[in-house]
């Protein structure tokens, strides 16, 4: 939509034949655009290829159909034919739904390691560490996306949904803020630091905002080493041998409730853990708590 800027310099008094050089087209193209101007329809196509292309870039996974939801749920009037056309005018496309062999590339990272492979805490809510699961069930997949706290190993928030959107991501760090007490990063020092990979979710924008407006401090690992979020994983590990694994799972809301239960009942408060000196998180917290209450009597 450079036409406009056109107008806009010879109404200044530039020359168009010098603007059109400048830019790079045709006068030819600017007269015609000037006999007709853009349509209602074409600003209205314009800002829906915008939003979607928003969409898309928070969660590459969406294809047509699923930009079409975001959009109607956010009070746009638009089919999923409009929206299928649109996207394939743009090239965008899901990247579940790319042809083999093309390969699926990490997206730079938003964030530096942070971390370190150093998955060590001298208090709760210092560092925190988060990745996104998936299992399927009769009526399709369940994500879940968990948050943990290294000093305990709790986890302090998480969310479960049928999508893997970056909401996903921001509902878990919702959950965990809620829940727990964050350090908020000041100049000089850190507060909480929110360790990830590089999935599209955590670099999304809707996390980068959650993040700031929390005063959390973001931290990424290296592309394809799992090494680098190694504490996460074997949690993940424990909920796939005692829940995941252990039956299959009619519908999601069976599955949802049994990771809930799990992970509040079992894995907080009777898994004890030999790092914690044979402990449980919550008993390991109550614990730090207790002491740091003495301390300051």
């Amino acid at each position: 939509m450079t036409y406009p800027l056109v107008q806009e310099l010879a109404a200044d008094g530039l020359p168009v034949a010098v603007t059109c050089r400048v830019l790079g087209f045709s006068r030819q193209g600017y007269y015609k655009w000037l006999a007709r101007p853009v349509t209602d329809a074409q600003w209205r196509q314009a800002h829906l290829i915008n939003a979607a292309l928003d969409i898309h870039t928070d969660d590459p996974e969406f294809g047509y159909r699923l930009i079409a939801d975001d959009l109607k749920d956010a009070g746009h009037v638009v089919s999923e034919n409009t929206m299928h056309a649109l996207c394939r005018q743009v090239g965008i496309v899901s990247v579940i739904h790319r042809k083999k062999g093309t390969g699926r590339k990490a997206g730079p990272p938003v964030h530096d390691d942070l971390v370190q492979r150093d998955f060590t805490a001298s208090a709760p809510n210092r560092l925190w560490l988060t990745d996104i699961t998936e299992h399927p069930t009769s009526e399709g997949k369940l994500y879940l996306c968990a948050i943990k706290d290294v000093y305990s190993g709790r986890i302090v928030g998480y969310s479960i949904d049928s999508r893997m959107k970056a909401r996903l991501a921001v509902d878990a760090l919702d959950h965990a803020v809620s829940r727990r007490d964050v350090i908020p990063t000041t100049p000089d020092a850190l507060g909480t630091v929110l360790h990830s990979d590089r999935g599209s979710q955590f670099r999304s924008k809707k996390l980068r905002r959650a993040l700031k407006s929390q005063q959390i401090t973001g931290s990424m690992g290296r592309v394809g080493a799992c090494v680098d979020n190694a504490a996460m994983e074997s949690f993940f590990s424990l909920l796939q041998k005692n829940v995941l694994n252990r039956r299959p799972w009619t519908t999601r809301e069976q599955l949802r409730l049994a990771i809930v239960t799990w992970i509040e009942r079992t894995y907080h408060r009777r898994r004890r853990q030999r790092r914690l000196g044979r402990m449980t998180p919550i008993e390991f917290e109550t614990v730090y708590a207790d002491r740091t209450l003495a301390l300051a009597a």
